[in-house]
C-alpha cells in the first residue's frame, strides 16, 4: 500500500489538473481503510522518500484525523473512520516521529501539529502517558528530539489542558522548560521555544485567576522568583555582530546564531509583557533594571538596525517554521513596546522624575535621549520608501493609521505619545531641542523627517483629547517646517506640509500669523508639486486648516480649495483611483470639510457635484459611502433649515444626479452605486419640508418603485423602503395624487410595494423597514382611503410577524400595531382576536412576538411609542389579553455543564409561561428602569474617570476592566458597551418616558387585579418597581 500511496501523493503535486484531481479522489476514497493512516505515518518516517512526499503524507494524515478521529473536532465529518487499535498505533508512531533526532525541521513541525490535534481529543483519557513521556524525554534529549518534544508540549499546553490536569503537573512542567531555557549549551531557538511554552502556561493561569486568586498569585510568585533573574540576564546580554546580507543569504553559522539569539530575546520580552498584563505587581519592583536593560539594548542596536533597514533592505517580519519571530525589526518593535510599558511603572517613574528635577536644560535630560532613540527608530525604512513611492495609497494608509502595519516607526510614535501624556512640556521641549540639534547637523533627510513624524503623532494625540501645544514650542518648530517644505526629498517635504497644518490646529491662535502663508503654499503644492505623495499630503493637510482656522479666513478660500481638489482629480485615472481606498477617503474628508464651511456652495458651486463624482467611483468603499452619507445629511439639514427656495434649488441640483445614478447602476449592474443613490434619497426626503417641492414624487417614485417591486438586493430594498416612508411622511398628498406610467394611483403602487415586501419571497432582512412604511402609510392614508385594503394589509402584517425571526424586522412589524394602539387599542385587539393565522388566533400570534421582543427594541421614538401602546393595552383590562399566554422568565440551566452549540440544540432554553397582561408589566418595569438612566451612577462614573487618569493602575494586580481591554472581555461584552441601546449603558435618561411610566404604575396600582399581578412578579421586579416608581 505504501508504494501505491507514494505514487498518488506524487501525482497530487503535478501541475496537470486531470491526474492531480484523480489522485486526490483516490486518496479520499482510502480514508476509511484502516491501513491508510499507518501507511501515511510510515511514508513520513521513511528517509528514502523525498521530503515533499513525506510532508504531503503528514498533510493527508492531518486531514484524515480532522475528518474522522473524534467528534470533538470542529472539522469532524460525522463518521468515526479510524478504529481504536489503529489509533493506538498512530499515536505511538507519530510521537516517535515528532521526537526523532535526525529529522527535517519542517517534517517535525508537521508531525507535531498532528500530534497536538490528536492530543486535543485524546489527552488524558485515551492517551494518559503522553505528558509523562514528554517530560521524561526533554531533560536529556538531543537537540533534534528536544525540538519535537517542545513542539508537542507547546500544542498540549495551548489546547489540551484543563485546570485540574494542569495544576497536577504544573511545577514539574515549568521546571522542565525552565531548565531548557537557562541552559546556555542548548541552541537559542530551543531555549526560545521553551520560553514560548512557559508563556502559554501563563495564559492558563490567567484563565483560572479569577476563581483562585490567592492560590494562583502564590504559585506565580514562587515560579516568577526563579524565572525573572533569567529574564534580566537575557535582557542585559548583547547580540553578536549581525551577519552581512551575503551571510544571511548563505545561511552561514553566524547568521543562524544571530537569528537564534534574536528569537530568544524576543520570546523573553513577550513573556515579560505577558507577566506585566497578568501579574504586574510581581514584575513592578524589577522594572527599573528591566527598563535600563531595554533602553541600553535599543541604543546598542541602532547602528545594526540603521544599516539593515534604513540603508539596506534586509528581509523583515520573518518567523521560522515554529512560528518564532527572528528578525531584528521584530525585536526592536517588542522592546519599544516593553519600554513604553515600563515607563508607566511607579518605580521607573519615581526614578525618572527624580533625574528630571536635577537637569539643567532640555538637552541634558533623559527625555532628550528618549527623543534621540525614538527618532532613530522612526526613520522611513528602505522598504517603506519603495512602497510609498510606488503607491501613494499605501503611504496614506500608514499616515492615517486606517490600514497601518504596526512597525517600529509607529511604536516610536506611541512611545512619545505616552511620554507626552505623562510629562507634556518636558516631552515637547525635549523633542524641540533634539530637532534643533538635527537640523543644525549633517544628518540626512530621513532623521529630520522622523523628528517631524514623531511631532505629528504627539499633535494627533493632543487633538484627540483637545489639548493645545504651548506657544513657545509651536513657534519653535516653524523654522524646521519652512526648511522641510523647501527640500528636494519628497517625504520630508510632504511631512513638512502635514505637520504645518497639524501644528496650526493644535496651537490655538498662536500661529494665526503663519497660517495663511502655510495654507497658500499648501494649495500651490497641490497644483504644482511634481510628487503625488506631496500633493496628497497637502490635500490631507487642508483638513487641519478647515477645522481650525476662523471662518472669515477660510470661507473666501472655499471655492479655491474645491477647485484644487477638482484639478487634482482631473489629472488622475478615476478607475485606478477607485482602487485606492484611503486616497478616496482622504479626498472625501477634505471635500466634506470644505463644503460644510458654507453649504450654499452645494447650490451655487461645484462642491456637491465633485463629492458625487468621487462617490460614484468609490461606491464599493464602505467608509467612503458612510462619509458621503454623513456629509449629505449635514448639507440637507443645513439647507432645509434656511427656508425659502433653498431646498427647492438643492433638489434641482441633486435629483438629476440621483435618478441618473439609478439608471447608470441599472445598466452597469453596479449595485453599490444604486445603494448609495437610495441612501442619499432617504436623507433628501427625510429633511425636506412639508409639503415637498412639486415634482419630487414624479421624479423619484418611478425609479424607487421599480427597485421595490423587482430588486433582490437586501440593503437596497431597505433603503428604498425608507425613502418611500419619508416621502409619505412629508407629502402623502403628492404621492397619492401621482400616477405611474400604467395609470395606477400612488396609493395602489404603495400597496403593491408593501404586499411584495411582506410576501415570503422577501426575507426578513430585506423587508426590515416595511413595518415603518406600513405604519406611516396606514396613518396618512386613513380608513376612508384604504377601505377594505386596510384589514387585508393588517392581516398580512400579522401573519408575517408570526414567522419573523430577525430582530429589526420583528420590531418594524410590531410597531404597525403599536402605533395603531396609541389611539385605537380596543379596535386593534378586536381585529386581531378575530383573525385566524395558520390555525392560531391572531391576538396570540402578534402579542407573543410583540411581548417577547419588546425589551430589545431600539430607537427612542420607537421605544416611547411601544411603551405607551403597551400601557394602553393593559388599561383595556380585556379578558382576552389575560387569556393569551406568552414566555415569561428564562429557566436557568442548573446542571453546571458548559452549554455548547450541540447541547443547545439538544436542550433548548426553557421559559415560564405567563398571561400577556403580566408580561406587559414585566416589560414596562424594564423600560422604567432604562428610562430612569440607571447605568453607571455619577459617583461610579467619577471613580472611573479618576482611575483612568492614573497610569500607575497598569501596574496593579486589579486592573480596571473599563480601561484594560486585555482583561479578557468577550466580543459580545465589548459590542454591548458600544451599542447605542446597550442595557444600562447606551440609553440615556428619558424623563418624558420615565414620568409617563411612573404615572401609569401609580394608576395601575389602584386597578382591580393589580395586587395579584404584583405578587406574581419576581422579587427583583418588585424591588425595581418600588424603587423606580417611588
Amino acid at each position: 500500500m505504501e508504494d501505491q500511496l507514494v505514487q498518488l501523493l506524487s501525482a497530487t503535486q503535478t501541475a496537470q489538473e486531470g491526474p492531480r484531481k484523480q489522485a486526490e479522489q483516490q486518496l479520499q476514497s482510502l480514508y476509511t481503510h484502516q491501513d491508510f493512516p499507518i501507511a501515511l505515518v510510515e511514508i513520513a518516517r521513511h528517509e528514502s522518500v523525498s521530503l515533499n512526499i513525506r510532508q504531503a503524507a503528514l498533510l493527508y494524515l492531518k486531514q484524515v484525523v480532522l475528518a474522522g478521529w473524534s467528534d470533538s473536532l470542529e472539522e469532524f465529518k460525522g463518521t468515526f473512520i479510524i478504529a481504536d487499535p489503529v489509533k493506538d498505533k498512530v499515536r505511538q508512531q507519530l510521537l516517535e516521529l515528532a521526537t526523532t533526532d535526525q529529522l527535517d525541521r519542517k517534517l517535525k513541525t508537521a508531525a507535531s501539529l498532528v500530534v497536538s490535534r490528536i492530543a486535543g481529543c485524546d489527552f488524558p483519557e485515551q492517551w494518559p502517558d503522553l505528558l509523562s513521556k514528554l517530560l521524561s524525554v526533554i531533560p536529556t534529549a538531543s537537540d533534534g528530539q528536544l525540538h519535537g518534544a517542545l513542539k508537542v508540549l507547546d500544542g498540549l499546553v495551548e489546547d489540551s489542558f484543563n485546570e485540574t490536569q494542569f495544576f497536577a503537573v504544573a511545577k514539574q512542567l515549568i521546571t522542565v522548560v525552565y531548565d531548557i531555557a537557562i541552559n546556555d549549551a542548548r541552541k537559542p531557538t530551543l531555549r526560545a521555544l521553551a520560553c514560548s511554552v512557559f508563556r502559554k502556561t501563563l495564559d492558563i493561569l490567567e484563565m483560572v485567576l479569577e476563581d483562585h486568586k490567592a492560590e494562583i498569585k502564590s504559585f506565580a510568585d514562587e515560579v516568577l522568583q526563579e524565572w525573572i533573574p533569567f529574564f534580566i540576564d537575557i535582557m542585559k546580554s548583547r547580540l553578536p555582530i549581525p551577519p552581512t546580507e551575503e551571510e544571511e543569504v548563505e545561511d552561514a553559522p553566524n547568521a543562524e546564531a544571530y537569528r537564534g539569539m534574536v528569537a530568544l530575546k524576543l520570546q523573553v520580552v513577550k513573556v515579560l509583557m505577558r507577566i506585566r498584563s497578568i501579574f504586574p505587581a510581581v514584575l513592578s519592583p524589577q522594572t527599573p533594571v528591566l527598563f535600563q536593560a531595554t533602553w541600553e539594548e535599543l541604543v546598542s542596536l541602532q547602528g545594526a538596525y540603521h544599516q539593515m533597514y534604513i540603508i539596506e533592505e534586509r528581509q523583515s517580519r520573518l518567523e521560522d517554521t515554529d512560528g518564532l519571530p527572528y528578525t531584528l525589526d521584530f525585536l526592536v518593535l517588542e522592546e519599544l513596546d516593553f519600554m513604553q510599558a515600563c515607563l508607566r511603572a511607579p518605580p521607573v517613574r519615581a526614578e525618572l522624575e527624580q533625574q528630571l528635577q536635577k537637569a539643567t536644560d532640555a538637552t541634558s535630560t533623559w527625555v532628550f535621549e528618549v527623543m534621540k532613540l525614538a527618532v532613530a527608530y522612526a526613520q522611513i525604512t528602505t522598504e517603506e520608501e519603495g512602497l510609498w513611492n510606488f503607491d501613494v495609497n499605501i503611504f496614506l494608509s500608514e499616515e492615517t493609521s486606517v490600514t497601518a502595519n504596526y512597525t517600529s516607526r509607529t511604536a516610536c510614535g506611541d512611545l512619545v505619545i505616552k511620554l507626552g501624556e505623562w510629562l507634556t512640556e518636558p516631552t515637547l521641549q525635549g523633542l524641540l531641542a533634539y530637532a534643533r540639534a538635527l537640523y543644525s547637523s549633517a544628518e540626512d533627510w530621513k532623521a529630520r523627517e522622523a523628528a517631524l513624524y514623531v511631532l505629528s503623532q504627539v499633535l494627533s494625540d493632543f487633538q484627540d483629547v483637545d489639548k493645545s501645544i504651548s506657544p513657545d514650542v509651536a513657534t519653535g518648530f516653524i523654522e524646521f517646517i519652512n526648511s522641510a517644505i523647501q527640500q528636494e526629498d519628497i517625504f520630508l517635504r510632504a511631512r513638512g506640509y502635514l505637520v504645518a497644518g497639524s501644528l496650526v490646529k493644535t496651537s490655538g491662535n498662536t500661529l494665526l500669523q503663519y497660517a495663511p502663508a502655510f495654507l497658500d503654499a499648501c494649495l500651490k503644492a497641490i497644483a504644482t508639486d511634481d510628487s503625488e505623495v506631496v500633493q496628497v499630503s497637502c490635500i490631507r493637510s487642508l483638513q487641519y486648516y478647515l477645522q481650525a482656522l476662523p471662518r472669515e479666513i477660510m470661507v473666501p478660500l472655499q471655492q479655491n480649495i474645491v477647485t484644487a481638489i477638482s484639478n487634482y482629480l482631473h489629472t488622475q485615472d478615476v478607475q485606478i483611483l477607485a482602487d485606492s481606498d484611503d486616497l478616496m477617503v482622504t479626498l472625501v474628508e477634505t471635500l466634506r470639510d470644505a463644503i460644510l464651511l458654507d453649504t450654499t456652495i452645494c447650490v451655487t458651486g461645484s462642491g456637491l457635484d465633485l463629492l458625487f463624482t468621487v462617490a460614484t467611483h468609490g461606491a464599493n468603499n464602505f467608509q467612503l459611502t458612510m462619509l458621503v452619507n454623513e456629509t449629505f445629511e449635514d448639507v440637507a439639514q443645513a439647507i432645509a433649515s434656511m427656508g425659502g427656495d433653498a431646498y427647492v434649488h438643492l433638489c434641482k441640483k441633486v435629483l438629476p444626479s440621483l435618478t441618473g445614478a439609478f439608471d447608470v447602476a441599472n445598466l452597469t449592474e453596479e449595485d453599490a452605486l444604486m445603494n448609495l443613490a437610495a441612501d442619499l434619497l432617504v436623507l433628501l426626503a427625510e429633511y425636506g419640508p412639508e409639503p415637498l417641492p412639486p415634482g419630487f414624487v414624479s421624479t423619484t417614485m418611478p425609479k424607487v418603485a421599480r427597485i421595490l417591486l423587482h430588486s433582490e438586493d437586501e440593503e437596497l430594498l431597505k433603503s428604498a423602503t425608507t425613502a418611500v416612508k419619508n416621502i409619505i411622511s412629508h407629502d402623502h398628498q403628492q404621492i397619492f395624487e401621482w400616477r405611474n406610467d400604467e395609470g395606477k394611483h400612488g396609493l395602489e403602487v404603495v400597496l403593491q410595494i408593501i404586499a411584495r415586501l411582506l410576501s415570503p419571497d422577501v426575507n426578513d432582512n430585506a423587508a426590515g423597514e416595511v413595518g415603518a412604511l406600513a405604519a406611516e402609510f396606514v396613518e396618512k392614508a386613513g380608513h376612508e382611503r384604504l377601505g377594505p385594503y386596510l384589514e387585508e394589509l393588517l392581516r398580512t402584517v400579522a401573519a408575517r410577524l408570526g414567522s419573523a425571526t430577525q430582530a429589526q424586522f420583528i420590531q418594524s412589524l410590531t410597531l404597525v400595531f403599536a402605533r395603531l394602539s396609541l389611539n385605537h387599542a380596543s379596535e386593534v385587539v378586536e381585529f386581531l382576536a378575530n383573525q385566524n393565522i395558520d390555525g392560531q388566533n391572531g391576538l396570540q400570534v402578534v402579542l407573543a412576538k410583540w411581548l417577547e421582543n419588546s425589551i430589545n427594541f431600539a430607537g427612542y421614538d420607537e421605544i416611547r411609542q411601544n411603551v405607551i401602546a403597551l400601557s394602553k393595552l393593559y388599561d383595556l383590562k380585556d379578558p382576552r389579553l389575560q387569556a393569551i399566554h406568552v414566555k415569561g422568565e428564562l429557566i436557568p440551566n442548573t446542571d453546571g455543564r458548559i452549554m455548547t452549540r450541540s447541547r443547545a440544540r439538544e436542550k433548548p432554553d426553557q421559559w415560564t409561561i405567563v398571561p400577556a397582561t403580566l408580561k406587559i408589566l414585566k416589560v414596562l418595569i424594564v423600560e422604567l428602569q432604562s428610562a430612569s438612566g440607571t447605568g453607571l451612577d455619577p459617583a461610579a462614573a467619577a471613580d472611573l474617570a479618576e482611575e483612568g487618569s492614573n497610569d500607575d493602575d497598569d501596574w496593579e494586580d486589579e486592573p480596571n476592566p473599563f480601561l484594560d481591554l486585555g482583561a479578557g472581555f468577550t466580543k459580545e461584552q465589548l459590542m454591548a458597551y458600544a451599542a447605542d441601546d446597550a442595557p444600562g449603558m447606551g440609553r440615556q435618561k428619558d424623563d418624558e418616558t420615565q414620568a409617563f411610566l411612573v404615572d401609569f404604575f401609580k394608576r395601575a396600582a389602584t386597578t382591580q387585579g393589580f395586587a395579584e399581578e404584583f405578587a406574581a412578579l419576581t422579587e427583583e421586579e418588585q424591588r425595581r418597581l418600588q424603587e423606580s416608581a417611588a
